[in-house]
Formats: structure tokens, C-alpha cells, sequence
């Protein structure tokens, strides 16, 4: 059971009410707080608790709050590329594809079949294409700020934003199939449907991004000191950027990550069977063709190789992450569970493989235990397998 302790209007009345009980003029009474405080309150009232509850929670209150919260409460960074105002510029940028998207549906609408119409659709399959090109906004976000936000002892905000993205992710491919499935026939239904899934991913788009731009920035920009900020950028610069986010000044500086220490480390690392120079054995993981990810016994992103080819995005902002944070929600029990049998002794393997933008992916999971069988952590391995299915006969050296 869920229970909200919160300010009773200005007076200052401690009133406790339980979550599915809250009315409307409770939560109104809520949102006189500052956003912000909103999430701090949030912060420690409900530690441990479902994360999809919490989104839930939210959206009830940002939907009873929207009117009282009219002016803009969020603090811009006035600095041409830091990494919070690229994202709030680029968040403006979506909202404007999809409300013109919005609007080219409802002429559509009025309009006949012919050659202008057939343009107007191409209009719109182009704002589908960006909307799915922002999918790296979503990346840099998940994968750079989230993790540096939670090495300040903030992790539930993050969290239920990540639900969210997921929830935008299977909006933005019903759009998407819209213009798959149209087969130029009843103009009149499709530009009624094309409005409906508008109007739905423009209120979506916006309840999300007025979350991110007034309190989740708002608390990165409290939290995140300046050196970190510095370490975002270069992140988010090697990550890459979309198709429509504003032209920046160069990054200040690169970071000196772990892994640029441990190279410059004197002598040499001693296995059982030989030994390398801290960079040899960089050099080697990088060359093996296979990503390779390496979570501790506690669970946590100790280490990740660069491979030539990436399949997925590994950032150093995860190291020290805990496991279950780099996995959206819906996966996070199978993860849970792998690494629990591993840990066990129940299994020595888990593997999955799957299909990614025409290539096949393989993908396993291997527990790491030292010479007396103890639980040292979990690798991952994947790799990209579909020239390797065709491989037929045989290829000697001689």
C-alpha cells in the first residue's frame, strides 16, 4: 500500500492519504509545491516501491496540475550545448513535428485524391521518419544522464522515465505503421486515424517532456556538478545527435575516463597462462568480435569492450551502474532471474537471439567464477552471427 504525506495547502496541516484514494483536490493541493519538491517528497515516501505505479502517479498529477502550473518553472542552462539544453531544445523540436503533423492530418481530411495529395502524405511519412530518428534522444538520455544522475543517490525519477520512453517507442511504430499499412484507399479514414494517433503522441510527448524539462533536468541541474557535465557532453557528442537537434559550440574538454587510467598504468597484468601490458589487453578485448560486458557479484557495470561494430550502446556513464537499471522494465525479470540462477550454480548459460534491423544477433550470457567455483559476476556476449549462418563447406588456410 502506497502512502502520500504532503503540505495541505500553505498552512502547513500534515494530512496522509492512501494512493488510490487521492481526489482531486488533494493532488491540487499537491501541486503547490514547486515540481521539484514534488519529486524530492516523492523521493523518500516511496523507496522500493513499483516503478509503473510511481509513472502512474505522476500522470495523475501533471493531468489535475497541468492548469495550475502554467508558467514555466523550468531553469534553461543559458549555455549554447550543455546537455540539458540540447535535450529541452530537441524536445521542442518533437512536439513541433507532431502538432504539424496534427494539423497536415485535418487538411488531409477536407482533402480528394490526386497528386497534392499524395504529397501530403509524403509530408507526413517525413515527420514518421523523424519521429523515429529521435530515438537517440531517448539513448543519450537512458544511457548518459540517467546513470549520472543516479550517482547522486537518485534513481526512482529516472526510472519511471524510462517506463515512459518505452510507452513514446511503442506510440512513435503505431504511427509508423500507419503509412505501412495505408493502401491508398478511404483518404477520409486514414487522415481520422493519422489525427487520433497525433493528438495521442502529442499529449504523450508533452505530459513526458514537461516532466524531464521541470523536474528531472531540474534536479540533474542541482545535483550534477560542473566536471560532470563536461563528461556528458563528450558522452552525448560520441553517441551522435539527431537529425533536428540545433547546431553546438564544440565540447570544452574530453574526460579522462577509467579506462584512459588504467592504459596509462606501469607493469604488466600476470594470468595463469601468460601476461599482457594494461594496453595489450585493452587493445585484444577491442579487437574480439564480440561486445562484451562484464556486472560484477554485486551487480553492478564494471567494465564493457569497444568492439569495431556496435550493436548496442554502451556508455561509460553505466560503469558502477547497477544491472537492473540499463534493462527497460518489461525485460528486468528475466534479468533478475539469469543472474540469480547463475549466482546459484543453477545454470552455466543463458542465450537469446533476435532479429535487428535486418542482421541476425546472438546474444549470451556466461556466469564468471574464480578457480574454487565462487560467483565473481555475469559477461555478456553478442555478436552478429548472419554471415556466419550462411557459411557453407569449408575454408582451410591450406
Amino acid at each position: 500500500m502506497i502512502r502520500l504525506v504532503f503540505l495541505s495547502g500553505f498552512g502547513g496541516a500534515i494530512q496522509v492519504c492512501n494512493f488510490r484514494q487521492l481526489t482531486v483536490k488533494t493532488m491540487n493541493a499537491i501541486m503547490v509545491f514547486k515540481p521539484i519538491n514534488k519529486w524530492e517528497i516523492k523521493e523518500r515516501l516511496m523507496k522500493n516501491q513499483r516503478v509503473v505505479v510511481l509513472s502512474e502517479f505522476l500522470n495523475k498529477i501533471d493531468h489535475v496540475g497541468k492548469i495550475r502550473l502554467v508558467e514555466p518553472q523550468s531553469k534553461v542552462p543559458s549555455e549554447l550545448g550543455h546537455p540539458i539544453r540540447i535535450l529541452m531544445e530537441e524536445h521542442a523540436a518533437l512536439i513541433r513535428a507532431v502538432d504539424k503533423a496534427k494539423e497536415i492530418a485535418i487538411f488531409l481530411k477536407g482533402e480528394e485524391a490526386g497528386a497534392e495529395t499524395s504529397e501530403t502524405i509524403v509530408r507526413l511519412h517525413n515527420i514518421a521518419e523523424h519521429l523515429m530518428a529521435s530515438e537517440n534522444h531517448y539513448v543519450r538520455e537512458e544511457n548518459v544522464l540517467f546513470p549520472y544522475i543516479e550517482k547522486h543517490g537518485i534513481s526512482d525519477p529516472t526510472a519511471a522515465m524510462w517506463v515512459e520512453h518505452e510507452a513514446i517507442r511503442d506510440a512513435k511504430k503505431n504511427y509508423r505503421a500507419l503509412f505501412d499499412d495505408y493502401d491508398g484507399f478511404d483518404l477520409s479514414a486514414f487522415a481520422d486515424k493519422v489525427s487520433e494517433v497525433s493528438e495521442y503522441l502529442l499529449e504523450m510527448l508533452a505530459n513526458h517532456f514537461y516532466k524531464e524539462n521541470n523536474v528531472l533536468f531540474q534536479i540533474a541541474l542541482q545535483h550534477i556538478k560542473e566536471d560532470e557535465w563536461i563528461e556528458i557532453r563528450s558522452e552525448f557528442d560520441e553517441l551522435g545527435y539527431c537529425c533536428f537537434t540545433p547546431e553546438m559550440p564544440e565540447a570544452k574538454v574530453q574526460p579522462r575516463g577509467a579506462t584512459a587510467e588504467a592504459v596509462q598504468a606501469e607493469g604488466r597484468i600476470n594470468l595463469e597462462t601468460g601476461y599482457f601490458t594494461p594496453s595489450e589487453l585493452e587493445a585484444l578485448l577491442n579487437a574480439i568480435p564480440l561486445e562484451l560486458t562484464f556486472v560484477d557479484a554485486d551487480d553492478k557495470v564494471r567494465y564493457f569492450n569497444r568492439s569495431k561494430e556496435r550493436l548496442f550502446v554502451r556508455t561509460k556513464a553505466a560503469l558502477g551502474r547497477k544491472v537492473e537499471q540499463c534493462h527497460p522494465q518489461r525485460s528486468l525479470h528475466l534479468v533478475r532471474e539469469i543472474v540469480e540462477d547463475f549466482r546459484h550454480g543453477r545454470r552455466d548459460e543463458a542465450e537469446f537471439w533476435i532479429q535487428m534491423a535486418g542482421r541476425f544477433v546472438h546474444i549470451r550470457f556466461f556466469p564468471v567464477r574464480d578457480a574454487q567455483g565462487n560467483y565473481l559476476g555475469t559477461v555478456e556476449a553478442v555478436q552478429d552471427v548472419t554471415d556466419i549462418r550462411s557459411l557453407e563447406g569449408e575454408k582451410r588456410l591450406l
